[in-house]
């Protein structure tokens, strides 16, 4: 697709609450992850607040024109953790993060026990467009993003763009930017890991096509001494 943005970056959202809680219940073997909050209200801890931080000296000599973020408070605080003085901040619903329906907080062991037929359905379908129901696929979230940029591109030409978003995020904007195919695309995801507080950032090349320029960075937090921590969505680790 035509993006006339001269550099758009993702910033996964620092460690939340969510995080810590699907590592523990994924360790434990148990079907349920014990959260709370709706997922739109789940918040940072405190080293996901100092990875929001530690992020914003990646950009304090370079500012972005815009931060525009995901609805869920993760992000938000995140952005507004990171974000350098006197850039303005908006939020997004088409950023949020992607909606898993039916498998919404349930570990890898708890979808094999409780949907079986709906492991098998993503194995038939494969990853990228396989929705649980009730939820999205990945085509889902790339149509959304899509619309996004599209829309950034005619109010902001030019514009340096910074998203504060989900590990989704990276991999739809690989799609969209590099025009990665569905294969290669999927290879790669499978060996990526997007860090909490991570950056990965595109520039726009002379033929009007994007580079990754950032790939998952987390040099701002070792140095600031501030633990990286990464977190999978369990649903998208059954093959």
């Amino acid at each position: 697709m035509s993006v006339d943005l001269e550099w758009v970056a993702v910033l996964r959202h620092g460690q939340s609450t969510g995080n810590v809680a699907r590592e523990e219940a994924e360790s434990a073997g148990a079907d349920v992850i014990d959260i709370a909050e709706r997922d739109a209200d789940v918040p940072l801890t405190e080293l996901g607040e100092e990875q929001a931080k530690a992020a914003g000296e990646l950009f304090a000599d370079r500012p972005p024109d815009v931060v525009v973020t995901s609805t869920y408070r993760r992000a938000w605080d995140t952005a507004r953790l990171a974000a350098p003085d006197g850039v303005a901040i908006v939020a997004d619903e088409r950023l949020r993060d992607r909606e898993l329906g039916v498998l919404d907080l349930l570990t890898s062991h708890g979808v094999r026990e409780r949907w079986p037929d709906e492991l098998r359905r993503k194995r038939r379908l494969g990853k990228f467009y396989y929705r649980p129901p009730g939820g999205e696929s990945w085509a889902d979230v790339v149509l959304r993003l899509r619309s996004l940029l599209a829309e950034l591109s005619a109010q902001r030409p030019g514009a340096r763009v910074l998203l504060s978003a989900h590990e989704m995020t990276v991999f739809a904007l690989r799609y969209l930017l590099e025009g990665l195919p569905e294969p290669d695309l999927l290879r790669a995801a499978g060996a990526t890991e997007v860090p909490n507080g991570s950056v990965t950032a595109w520039e726009r090349d002379h033929d009007g096509g994007f580079t990754m320029v950032l790939a998952q960075e987390v040099g701002h937090l070792h140095a600031t001494a501030t633990p990286p921590t990464a977190d999978d969505d369990a649903a998208e680790q059954l093959s």
